[in-house]
């Protein structure tokens, strides 16, 4: 049994690592992922639709001066045709209009053509904005993907960098330990000691699991923004401190929000609502048309064979001019309109103000982080020298556990500020970037 029980785990084990093994993995870089994200992610292929449907909608409105046409058909039984009774010379005589118990058929082809329309000129007007307006909204789509996949990006550099930092923590604390341990059992050192450096050891490994679950957390939210849904693994050639020479440009210092989508969304629904207006105005202007009709008619038919019917045709051309006089509801569109334009004319003053602040403070976040920086570089050099002086001083016994224990913790604590700060100026720039409207 025992050994059925180990040859069982044996397998199970294999199985597991050849699983892992076939995860296929794939190399991403910043550049590959916005692309990827950009291909397939649904809320870009959604922008997409919609650009579609407006171009549709740009179609169907110029149709509308193309002319109509209709064919019309009725059949009617007439159980009992109406009479018309007339006076003449004391008589009363009636006149019949047709026979009872007849059929009447009528067809008739109608053709208009619209020469005078002014609100299919508008609605055309109205359309080539609403078209614009889904392309703006879909750039923004874009620039917002952007920023997101960057930041994800970001965040998985900054959980494989915190890892690696746990990570080497860890091996420190357990190297630390054997060493200690070994004085020990060679009366060099205290039991306190030995204790104190399994303690630091033990409390470094949750640190370890829980940098390890971030990585895949950040590999699962960069998987969503880029639209994947296969079982892969991501491999990022990539560290934070790559970037470091990238905090010591110049930072911007002035905003320019012409290029903001939000912005841009905002002027374009202004021109909608003019546009609007301007279609609203047509309810008050005189439509005409060219109306021509050819029309088919028998009637007083007492039977059902069509082939033997007397048919008469009529044809007429007409103008049709239609001019509307007063309607309440149109007064009060152009009322509504009105009030649209200066609510929204009032939303871009506040939203170019919320802008202009969160602009300036991610300008001050990037000027902090990169001020920053260098402190953060010193504070880690500093440590590292601050450990290995702890390290001799314990090793020659002039030095205590607390010291090298307490060293150990600076030096981590200053690598992983060290990556933090890198990681906000990244987080700071791409978060300006779209509010700039850069793609």
């Amino acid at each position: 049994m025992r050994f059925m029980t180990v040859a069982a785990l044996l397998t199970a084990f294999t199985l597991t690592a050849n699983a892992q093994q076939d995860i296929p993995t794939m190399e991403i870089t910043l550049e590959k992922a916005i692309e990827l994200a950009l291909s397939d992610n649904p809320t870009m292929k959604v922008a997409e639709q919609d650009i579609q449907l407006k171009e549709i909608s740009k179609t169907e409105a110029w149709q509308n001066l193309l002319p109509s046409v209709t064919l019309d058909g009725a059949i009617q039984y007439n159980i009992k045709v109406a009479s018309m009774k007339m006076e003449a010379m004391g008589r009363t005589q009636e006149i019949k209009m047709g026979k009872d118990d007849s059929n009447t058929w009528n067809a008739a082809l109608q053709v208009a053509i619209p020469l005078y329309a002014p609100a299919v000129y508008k609605a055309m007007n109205l359309s080539e904005s609403d078209l614009q307006l889904a392309v703006e909204e879909s750039r923004g789509s874009k620039i917002d993907l952007i920023n997101q996949v960057t930041k994800a990006y970001y965040q998985l550099m900054l959980a494989q960098d915190s890892y690696d930092v746990l990570l080497e923590n860890f091996k420190l604390a357990e190297t630390n330990f054997d060493i200690v341990n070994k004085m020990f059992e060679q009366g060099l050192v205290s039991e306190y000691d030995k204790i104190s450096a399994e303690v630091q050891k033990n409390n470094a490994w949750p640190s370890v699991v829980s940098g390890k679950n971030g990585i895949e957390l950040a590999q699962l939210q960069l998987k969503v923004l880029m639209g994947i849904t296969a079982d892969v693994r991501f491999v990022v050639k990539d560290n934070l401190k790559n970037y470091e020479s990238e905090m010591a440009k110049a930072i911007i210092s002035e905003i320019d929000l012409s290029n903001n989508s939000s912005l841009k969304q905002i002027d374009l629904q202004g021109e909608l609502l003019h546009q609007k207006r301007k279609m609203l105005q047509t309810s008050f202007q005189p439509t005409l048309a060219l109306v021509g009709t050819y029309q088919l008619q028998s009637i007083s038919n007492t039977n059902w064979n069509i082939a033997k019917y007397n048919w008469s045709n009529a044809s007429s051309v007409a103008l049709s001019l239609s001019i509307p006089l007063y309607d309440a509801s149109n007064f009060t569109s152009l009322k509504t309109n009105k009030v649209q334009q200066f609510q929204l004319a009032e939303t871009r003053i506040n939203t170019e103000r919320m802008l202009n602040m969160k602009a300036q403070s991610f300008i001050d976040n990037m000027t902090a982080s990169a001020e920053q920086l260098s402190s953060n570089k010193e504070a880690v050099r500093l440590a590292e020298k601050g450990l290995e002086i702890s390290q001799k001083r314990y090793d020659i016994g002039n030095g205590t556990i607390l010291e090298l224990t307490n060293s150990q913790v600076q030096l981590t604590n200053t690598r992983l500020s060290y990556n933090n700060t890198i990681y906000d100026y990244l987080v700071a720039k791409s978060e300006l970037n779209n509010i700039l409207g850069k793609e």
